[in-house]
């Protein structure tokens, strides 16, 4: 496989991938394909090491895991879910001739990027019948509706002043007509319900159309929606299952909510990953604190490159370049230490896959991070790393074309590495 073969199936990814439910209905698939087995969390579970499995939770995140000899786990984090507008219960706002959608925003956008955007709606309902209720994921795949910005004939300051007020100047436009419920006849044709009255709820987001990308006089460059993480979860995803057959004990997780915060009952800030190392050391009969020390955790999620027109955004030398490898993000706030960032280098040159190291600027801010999160729940050795991204949290965002094939070739190697800790020493052996 070369990086290029490797894009083909990432960019489809992302086209699938619109929103988090979306996005692991995506990856099930992808899992079953590899013969993975799915198991219920409401369930008592029966453990055969020489069988595949995993579990989602509340449909918008899950956790993939091989069975294998020893207490030490070898475990990828990254996130599903995206910035994006998520569409409130009482959802139109007919005004002198157009019909809106009322939206909130969901995690922090980068607003006029998603100005004169086609967007579209996907999500999660939940259907009524009875006293039965039944999930069904959803995602329309069409341009449904647009911001509209202000023309600068109006808006003199425009290119002076993003001030952008999100609750007047966020709505979409998605039809001319006085429509009573727009949504829910949407819905209602898309699942083929009787009634309008089967539909209870839903967790409904609007996403962009575009396709992703290649653009540079090399095609140096992917330009595409949904970046920001669903680029890294494609290469953790693909790396984990391309190991899958070997006999080792190797974790995939792909967490909802870490753009709003990861404290739901799916977020990184869960007690998700927990239990299921319970279940597992309680079906393996393997011992778990152990296994907790034994093992690592790579937290993968993207950080911003330097800016071509912005360079004072980045620090002076410890910064993040396109096409130049894997981040390793050594903030402060970060769990990675020196330890576990000469882990990751071993891996990489092992791989020979180039690294980076990266370190936010003194006087801008940087977030908490999947492996930091997950820290407050279970006390593993960690490690930050991801991909270089311009444009985040914008409707179209830009990465290197190299760099997804860099960062699924180190993935691929930590998964056939094992991490031997000792009191002085870290050996690692790779297979």
């Amino acid at each position: 496989m070369n990086y290029k073969n490797f894009n083909k199936n990432l960019f489809n990814f992302i086209e699938n991938s619109t929103c988090a439910f979306t996005g692991i209905l995506k990856i099930k698939e992808i899992l079953l394909e590899n013969n993975f087995i799915e198991l219920d969390e409401f369930k008592k579970w029966s453990l055969d090491p020489n069988k595949k499995y995993f579990i989602t939770r509340s449909d918008a995140s899950i956790i993939a895991f091989t069975l294998g000899n020893g207490n030490t786990y070898n475990i990828a984090c990254t996130h599903i879910d995206t910035p994006s507008l998520k569409i409130k219960p009482k959802n139109t706002i007919y005004e002198k001739n157009y019909l809106k959608v009322n939206i909130t925003p969901y995690g922090g956008l980068l607003d006029y990027a998603w100005l004169d955007t086609p967007l579209s709606i996907s999500g999660r309902i939940i259907i009524r019948k009875n006293d039965n209720y039944y999930k069904k994921i959803v995602d329309f795949k069409r341009p449904l509706l647009c911001i509209p910005s202000l023309a600068i004939h109006q808006n003199s300051e425009a290119n002076t002043n993003f001030n952008i007020n999100e609750q007047n100047d966020m709505l979409p436009i998605i039809s001319l007509k006085n429509t009573k419920d727009p949504i829910n006849d949407l819905i209602k044709e898309e699942l083929k319900l009787s009634s309008l009255e089967e539909i209870c709820d839903y967790d409904l987001f609007l996403y962009v159309t575009h396709k992703p990308k290649y653009f540079g006089l090399e095609n140096e460059f992917i330009l595409s929606p949904r970046i920001d993480d669903i680029s890294s979860t494609y290469c953790a995803l693909k790396a984990f299952i391309d190991n899958s057959v070997t006999s080792k004990n190797n974790i995939f997780c792909a967490f909802n909510s870490e753009e709003i915060g990861s404290l739901t009952t799916e977020g990184a800030d869960s007690s998700f990953l927990m239990d299921t190392l319970k279940r597992i050391a309680k079906e393996t009969k393997k011992d778990l604190p152990l296994s907790i020390s034994n093992s690592i955790i790579l937290s993968v999620d993207n950080t911003h490159a330097l800016h071509p027109n912005k360079p004072e955004k980045s620090d002076t030398n410890n910064l993040a370049l396109l096409n130049k490898g894997i981040v390793i993000s050594k903030d402060c706030e970060s769990p990675t230490n020196s330890i576990t960032s000469s882990i990751i280098k071993g891996i990489c040159t092992k791989a020979k896959v180039p690294y980076q190291d990266f370190v936010t600027k003194n006087d801008m801010t940087s977030g908490s991070t999947l492996s930091g999160i997950n820290l407050r729940h279970v006390s593993i050795d960690s490690v930050d790393i991801g991909l270089a991204q311009l444009a985040m949290h914008g409707g179209m965002e830009i990465i290197g074309s190299l760099d997804p094939y860099y960062l699924y070739t180190a993935l691929k190697k930590f998964y056939t590495t094992n991490i031997i800790k000792d009191k002085n020493k870290i050996t690692l052996n790779f297979f």
